[in-house]
């Protein structure tokens, strides 16, 4: 799973607990709002992996654990199988760290995740600072 070097922990169950969203200004103020959405790995089919909801859209069941995707809505991130609170964006150099604290059914742990939104509309993940090539996501339902 691709997704699993995003959230380590993500592999191993569905989100526990949901903290309320951040508003749209408060995500905008935190450097979240260009992360707001549903991604899939460049290339994958979103319909294969999320369905409509009333909300937007949620993942489809029954949930592919392994599935290359995630949801940012307000300072929460969503994989298949955790939930995470964004506790802190920050600028590093061209990219953002994202400090992740999540949850899934057996362990909770923080996770720093390095992202950077593509002028295609993309968004990259790196591995580590030294990553310079990363992996992009597409946005869902744009």
């Amino acid at each position: 799973m691709k997704l699993a070097s995003l959230v380590r922990v993500a592999a191993l169950g569905s989100g526990l607990g949901a903290a309320a969203a951040l508003s749209d200004a408060q995500a905008a103020k935190a450097g979240l709002s260009g992360y707001q959405g549903a991604w899939v790995l460049s290339g994958s089919n979103c319909a294969e992996i999320y369905s409509p909801a009333s909300k937007g859209v949620s993942f489809k069941k029954p949930i592919d654990l392994f599935a290359p995707a995630f949801m940012v809505s307000g300072d929460r991130l969503r994989t298949p199988a955790a939930s995470c609170r964004i506790t802190s964006a920050r600028p590093n150099g061209e990219r953002q760290l994202l400090i992740l604290n999540c949850a899934n059914a057996v362990a909770a742990n923080e996770v720093k995740v390095l992202m950077k939104i593509m002028p295609n509309g993309f968004l990259r993940r790196y591995y580590h600072e030294q990553d310079t090539a990363g992996i992009d996501y597409e946005r869902c339902g744009r």
